[in-house]
């Protein structure tokens, strides 16, 4: 009997296994040798490995007696307050994600005229080669979006003909255009996955030039191209505050690593959507929603009692996915506060009121007062515990109505300006290739000849 493709056989399961069974590396071995596993001290705290103007994270400060203590999380791009960008965008009434991406590539705010030519340049890269969307992304449907966006990066390097060009005018063309198709990517996989695997009807739209990053993202998705200049503004700060987070993030640290070795564009940024792909990064915003389904369904959101009893059984690993985990509170870096999450939670609540979603804000604002207190009390955690970016950016996604499956491919729709600009860093600083140390700690061992080895 032919196997199938995915099949893990008995003998590929023993030797799973074997594998398992000659790993002797245990966790306490770590501290032994003095390793940051995971880049990160016992405190949390990331180990430097380089130098960069693009963005800082503040979650602590010293106080005055010298104690380094938490404080209100500050994010700041090119060395702006993000709190303040945003309500320039905000008072302005103006559309802030092409402007937030001027800044992270160039360190500087541009002028009107500066923008509206940037904006004219992105508008020009917003197409896709002939016969892209038939033969790369429609031939071949995935049920993952972020494969769909990794595959066709990499496929987009045959339709350059200059890809391997490292030089910044080079890579800098590159980056503008993927940071415009990034959106037809994502979305038309969407549309090739709806209709080949979810048997739906197919509609693939062009974007329009006068139209934001946003405003493409919702007509280009949605059936008919109609969306609210609230719906897009919302989204579009979801797009400012998800383009960047620092240099010491997984993603961006990967397109540091890969592209220190001198790889094209292509390769660097399809390693930086494996990265922003994998769960502990991407994806978190999901299983909040999914958290808040699963609480609604299985009690009285209306009592604060069972809220507080649903958020324990969360913790205990008695509720939901059984993971012990209150997805969106906390984070590695955050502990008082989280800026794009305060943010966004003034935006949720706006929306929810246009969408009738009051009652949804309302609980998530009564699970964002109740969780801190609750883990502090179980996990013993001193430093604070706040909601985190996934938290309310969830309610926004499931309030705009955006598939599950985009809520990550729209994270690298944003990120993307990130990346741009650290692997753009990366080369202006001609850095040595990123090359690490590893401790072996297998003994030496003597060669045995085959006829002597166990079976």
């Amino acid at each position: 009997m032919k196997k199938s493709y995915s099949e893990i056989t008995p003998y590929v399961k023993e030797l799973a296994a074997l594998s398992c069974g000659n790993n002797n590396i245990k966790p306490e071995m770590y501290p032994e040798h003095n390793v940051k596993r995971g880049l990160r001290d016992l405190d949390g705290n990331g180990v430097v490995t380089g130098l960069t103007e693009i963005s800082h994270i503040k979650a602590k400060e010293t106080a005055p007696t010298g104690e380094t203590i938490p404080c209100e999380g500050e994010l700041y791009y090119r060395g702006y307050n993000v709190r303040d960008l945003v309500s320039g965008f905000l008072n302005k009434d103006s559309f802030g994600f092409e402007e937030t991406i001027y800044l992270l590539l160039f360190s500087e705010l541009p002028s009107q005229a500066k923008l509206d030519k940037f904006k004219e340049t992105l508008a020009e890269y917003r197409s896709l080669p002939k016969s892209f969307v038939r033969d790369m992304i429609l031939k071949a449907p995935s049920k993952d979006m972020m494969n769909v966006l990794s595959r066709s990066v990499l496929a987009l390097y045959s339709y350059d003909d200059n890809p391997d060009d490292t030089s910044v005018e080079n890579v800098l063309r590159q980056s503008l255009q993927l940071i415009a198709m990034f959106p037809l990517l994502a979305v038309y996989g969407y549309h090739g996955y709806r209709h080949y695997h979810l048997d739906k009807s197919l509609h693939i739209r062009d974007p329009k030039p006068h139209l934001s990053t946003a405003e493409n993202v919702l007509h280009i998705l949605r059936k008919r191209g109609d969306f609210t200049h609230l719906e897009a503004k919302v989204l579009d700060l979801a797009l400012v505050l998800h383009a960047e987070h620092g240099g010491g993030n997984n993603s961006s640290f990967t397109t540091h690593v890969v592209t220190s070795s001198g790889t094209d564009t292509y390769s660097a940024i399809a390693a930086a959507l494996g990265s922003l792909k994998g769960p502990r990064h991407g994806g978190a915003n999901i299983r909040v929603v999914q958290m808040f389904d699963d609480m609604k369904n299985s009690i009285n959101t209306q009592k604060e009692s069972e809220i507080e009893d649903y958020l324990v059984k969360l913790l205990n690993k008695e509720a939901f996915d059984n993971a012990g985990l209150i997805y969106g509170m906390g984070h590695a870096v955050y502990s008082k506060s989280d800026p794009r999450a305060d943010i966004l939670k003034v935006c949720a609540k706006d929306l929810s009121v246009e969408k009738g979603c009051d009652e949804d804000f309302a609980l998530y604002e009564t699970v964002a007062r109740l969780a801190p207190q609750i883990i502090a009390d179980k996990r013993k955690i001193y430093k604070g515990v706040s909601p985190n970016v996934d938290f309310f950016s969830g309610l926004i996604y499931k309030m705009l109505e955006l598939p599950y499956e985009l809520y990550t491919p729209i994270f690298a729709i944003s990120r993307i300006a990130g990346w741009s600009a650290h692997r753009i860093e990366e080369i202006q600083n001609n850095g040595k290739i990123i090359r690490p140390a590893y401790i072996n700690v297998k003994e030496k061992r003597d060669y045995i000849d085959i006829e002597n080895r166990s079976e």
